[in-house]
């Protein structure tokens, strides 16, 4: 077997390097930590890259055999002319449902009990009671990408009594966390029926602008919309339309469309909209981290002992 070269981007410990070398004894390794400037002759002459790694300095790469995302989502890594021919692309799926379903958690209970309301109040030291709350249980959950993210939601939804409807583009094996199961040609039947919506969806060009004026008008009237996906899948308009005419109960949004949220949007100033700067993910919490390290330490044992590797992306689907 040939020496590897393979470049690490993501941050790593020295235990994590251990793991890591433990199954590539020979292979030559390169640390790039966070904040340290990225070499782009380093990633031109990587066999291997684990981490995302900027396209401009993939494109062009001959010697690329395998690249693994730190990313659940894979984006433009997947369009042609970005990878050498014959290059594995692996996502980092199954390492974010745990952080994320607990943060789908929290917004919907901060919208549901009024908490955000509450919290302005605290700002301005004002005790005043701000009306009628809402419960999960006997709640309508539409999971639209019920993957790993929307599976780990729903099955904090069906904990708390919630009826739980998941969405896939794929795969019509029903899970026991889900009470129903549907495909993508089903949304707008089921729109109406759901007291929750809540978004885990990947960029593609099938899931852009999935939620628009018509779809935010089939809601409820009480109903909360959370994203945690893609900002593109929501008209940010039209959703600001549906916020300020009362028509939905709020949203929750990790993701936006521009993205950052530029300072005079108006979304901002809606009192029941929820916004937080892509943190949903991320490394902020460190079983997240760990499990990113466990996929990329298992697949580059599989990778070099023809083993099969988990995660591999469908480059024309987009995930």
């Amino acid at each position: 077997m040939l020496r590897k070269s393979i470049l690490v981007l993501i941050p790593v410990n020295e235990e994590h390097k251990k793991k890591l070398e433990e199954k590539a004894p020979c292979a030559n390794f390169k640390y790039v930590q966070k904040g340290e400037a990225i070499d782009e002759l380093e990633v031109q002459n990587a066999n291997i890259i684990i981490g995302n790694a900027p396209i401009k300095m993939i494109r062009g790469s001959k010697k690329l055999e395998w690249l693994q995302l730190e990313s659940a989502g894979v984006g433009n890594y997947a369009n042609n002319n970005v990878l050498p021919e014959g290059a594995v692309l692996t996502n980092a799926t199954g390492a974010y449902g745990l952080a994320i379903s607990e943060y789908m958690l929290a917004v919907l209970l901060e919208l549901y009990k009024n908490l955000h309301l509450y919290r302005d109040n605290q700002g301005k030291s004002n005790w005043s009671y701000e009306g009628e709350v809402k419960s999960i249980y006997n709640a309508t959950a539409l999971i639209v990408g019920a993957g790993d993210i929307g599976g780990e939601f729903a099955k904090r939804m069906k904990a708390l009594g919630a009826y739980t409807i998941g969405i896939r583009r794929t795969n019509s094996k029903k899970p026991d966390y889900l009470d129903d199961l549907h495909f993508m040609d089903d949304l707008e039947n089921l729109l109406p029926r759901a007291d929750i919506i809540a978004l885990s969806l990947p960029a593609t060009n099938l899931t852009t602008g999935i939620i628009d004026r018509k779809a935010l008008q089939l809601m409820k009237q009480d109903a909360v919309l959370i994203n945690v996906g893609r900002g593109n899948a929501v008209d940010t308009a039209a959703l600001c339309d549906a916020l300020e005419s009362g028509h939905l109960l709020g949203a929750a949004l990790d993701v936006t469309d521009p993205e950052p949220l530029p300072k005079e949007h108006r979304l901002w100033k809606i009192k029941n909209v929820i916004i937080t700067p892509h943190v949903s993910g991320g490394y902020s919490l460190q079983e997240t981290h760990e499990r990113i390290v466990k996929i990329a330490t298992n697949n580059l044992d599989a990778f070099l002992n023809g083993k099969n590797i988990t995660n591999i992306v469908d480059r024309s689907a987009g995930y």
